[in-house]
């Protein structure tokens, strides 16, 4: 396989060796260049042979000098030189398959791209790589990788991934931990499928694995939209209670054989089971914030860092929050620890209950601009209404229901702000420092 240069960076290593747009990249030393990672990984040298195919069709290998790290300069049609690759998984518990029709496209693709694992911290299931994949990231070193497990079990994982392939993914990390691979791993958990003594299984078996970092148990998230799906429940007190504890079991267990606990539930199963919430060094280095583990506690910690650098002073400024069900208590309590500092702050919480997806999707990060809007359209919303940037797509411009942020800004009459999970940012755009 080859790939096409779209455009070659003037000034650039490749530039001075006389590659240009519309060339046709096939290796580099010898190494055949088939999408991102083998271009990243094969131009880290500092002396290189790049085979052309030039377009009038004349094969050249031209001699590039440079620093070790340095870029080529070559650029392509598109960032992963290839085109991402779908999910062949038709899991239980997608949640995908639980969307309302009529959003947009890109919200329908299911990835389960290996090399979208490396570089984005992507989750992939193993279910669909194949040999040379598997090959490549131990040849590389490509580490850490995120893996979806949800179960060890061969034949659960198979029914719970409607995949015959899903049965193989304990082998693939066995190869990946013997060849010194980093990994960390997600569990959603299904009552009555994965969690009680499955979990246990699956706890097991992946505390066997040294390059195993951390292991995160995420609930399933339910929509209202389950029509023609398997039938499912979810986790209430009790349940998230037992999954709390078996994890507490295995969290022991990794303490004595590692020296750190490595096993996480997520913020969701503590606050679905009223505990208390563990404090910002429970979770180490953080390393599944992406999952919900450890976000309350980070963000709560930064805010009492950053308000302990402030003085008190006085404000007569207005501003209100709209977060999700489930945050809404920690962004109370942040308010008010604001207000403390803050003589005459106004600072109004609003629990948003997800109407669009069902009340029983609590999460920030699935509220959207429709349920924003009729549940504060009759509010006094102050100076400015912020809400977590986790409520939109990447460009930080749209809600997952197609309406923009200047869209709802002007039905509000407000300005909105989108912040990051940053206690000091929110702290900041709160007392308007």
């Amino acid at each position: 396989m080859s790939v096409i240069i779209k455009d070659v960076e003037k000034g650039s290593y490749a530039d001075k060796a006389h590659i240009k747009s519309g060339d046709t990249l096939v290796s580099l030393n010898g190494n055949i260049i088939m999408d991102v990672l083998d271009y990243r990984f094969y131009q880290n040298n500092e002396k290189i042979i790049a085979e052309i195919i030039n377009s009038k069709g004349k094969i050249k290998k031209l001699k590039i000098k440079k620093g070790e790290f340095d870029e080529i300069g070559l650029q392509f049609d598109t960032y992963l030189m290839d085109e991402k690759r779908s999910c062949k998984n038709k899991c239980i518990f997608c949640f995908i398959d639980q969307l309302p029709k009529g959003l947009r496209d890109s919200l329908y693709f299911k990835d389960d791209d290996s090399r979208l694992s490396f570089l984005f911290g992507n989750y992939i299931t193993l279910t669909n790589i194949t040999e040379h994949e598997i090959e490549r990231i131990i040849k590389m070193h490509i580490s850490p990788i995120n893996i979806s497990v949800h179960t060890t079990n061969p034949e659960l994982r198979v029914k719970m991934m409607t995949n015959k392939n899903a049965g193989r993914v304990l082998e693939v990390m066995q190869r990946f931990n013997n060849a010194g691979i980093k990994m960390n791993s997600q569990l959603v958990l299904c009552p009555d499928y994965n969690d009680g003594d499955e979990l246990r299984r699956s706890l097991n078996d992946l505390l066997e694995l040294e390059n195993m970092e951390c292991i995160a148990a995420v609930p399933v998230g339910l929509t209202k939209y389950r029509d023609g799906l398997a039938a499912l429940k979810s986790f209430n007190k009790d349940t998230a209670g037992n999954v709390l504890d078996i994890i507490d079991e295995y969290a022991q267990k990794s303490l004595q054989k590692y020296g750190d606990r490595r096993i996480y539930g997520s913020d969701e199963f503590y606050l679905l089971s009223g505990r208390e919430m563990p404090n910002a060094a429970f979770y180490g280095d953080f390393l599944q914030l992406e999952n919900g583990v450890g976000l309350w506690s980070l963000l709560k910690s930064e805010v009492s860092d950053a308000l302990s650098e402030i003085n008190d002073f006085s404000s007569n400024h207005r501003v209100s929050i709209a977060t999700g069900v489930a945050a809404y208590p920690l962004l109370d309590e942040i308010a008010n620890m604001c207000k403390n500092k803050c003589t005459g702050l106004v600072c109004d919480v609003y629990s948003i209950k997800n109407e669009f997806f069902g009340e029983k999707i609590t999460v920030a990060g699935l509220v959207t601009a429709t349920d924003i809007y009729n549940q504060l359209k009759d509010k006094d919303l102050g100076d400015t209404l912020l809400i977590p940037s986790s409520m939109l797509r990447a460009e930080r411009d749209m809600f997952l229901d197609s309406i923009t942020v200047d869209e709802l800004s002007q039905r509000l009459n407000v300005k909105i702000i989108p912040i990051d999970n940053d206690g000091y940012a929110l702290v900041d755009a709160i007392l308007k420092i």
